[in-house]
């Protein structure tokens, strides 16, 4: 999902980063909310309503509905799916896994994160399965670290995934984010230690862990922007986003 603005600073200024920990601070407190009113029965769209609803109770903007041709304060995804699905009329039932992602803008920065949830009591290779993404996007985030490079980000997600017998998304990346949404650099899911751009002071990141249980390859469905996984295995989502600091990364966008 792309928006179309000028070309952002890579680096942020200490106003920038506190209204951008304002924008975390609200995306993390509307994700709680969709958390809490994830059950057997619930669907997509009426979770996308809450989120509207309550974005739009702390002042601030959807980030999504700034993407061209995007409706939705959320992307949803089901299953085999992986990223931007449309929030639609299909209700969750009991062994499914569901990701949310979600962004806000306040007073004109971004935040963005993600989560994927299982939808009652699943299988426990399911289990397993969303266990290494929320813990790899952890380590991750742990290599956000001044004077480490994006390649130390992108190493450690691909080591930790691909050593669990799972799949990179490799057309897929996280990103920086400020006043736009999607900005330099790009933080892929694979890569070399020691490679890349340097990790710099007051850098704002959008860390994604991107995967599925079969081999990683994606395609998109019908309506033009759900993307599933090729071979109809598994898809997972995990993403917050951080600042760095020298005391290390600091999570913008908080939640347990």
């Amino acid at each position: 999902m792309e928006t179309k603005q000028g070309k952002p600073k890579v680096i942020k200024t200490l106003q920038e980063i506190e209204t951008m920990k304002m924008s975390g601070g609200i995306c993390a407190g509307v994700l709680k909310k969709l958390i809490a009113n994830v059950k057997s029965g619930q669907t997509c769209s009426a979770l996308d309503k809450i989120a509207q609803s309550e974005i739009e109770k702390q002042k601030s903007t959807p980030s999504f509905m700034t993407v061209e041709g995007y409706k939705w304060a959320i992307c949803t995804t089901l299953n085999d799916q992986v990223v931007h699905g449309i929030p639609n009329e299909r209700k969750l039932r009991e062994g499914d896994i569901l990701g949310m992602d979600l962004g806000v803008c306040y007073s004109g920065y971004h935040s963005d994160m993600a989560i994927t949830l299982p939808i009652g009591e699943v299988l426990l290779s399911t289990e397993k399965f969303l266990k290494v993404g929320r813990e790899t996007l952890e380590r991750a985030i742990h290599q956000a670290q001044v004077g480490n490079t994006i390649g130390d980000i992108s190493a450690t997600i691909q080591e930790e995934i691909e050593g669990a017998g799972y799949s990179v998304v490799k057309s897929l990346t996280g990103h920086g984010i400020g006043r736009n949404l999607h900005e330099e650099p790009l933080v892929p899911g694979f890569g070399k230690k020691g490679k890349g751009t340097k990790i710099l002071k007051n850098m704002t990141l959008a860390i994604e862990i991107i995967y599925t249980q079969g081999s990683g390859e994606v395609v998109q469905e019908r309506d033009g922007w759900t993307i599933k996984s090729a071979d109809g295995s598994l898809g997972g989502l995990f993403e917050k986003t951080v600042v760095t600091s020298e005391d290390g990364p600091i999570v913008l966008t908080p939640y347990s």
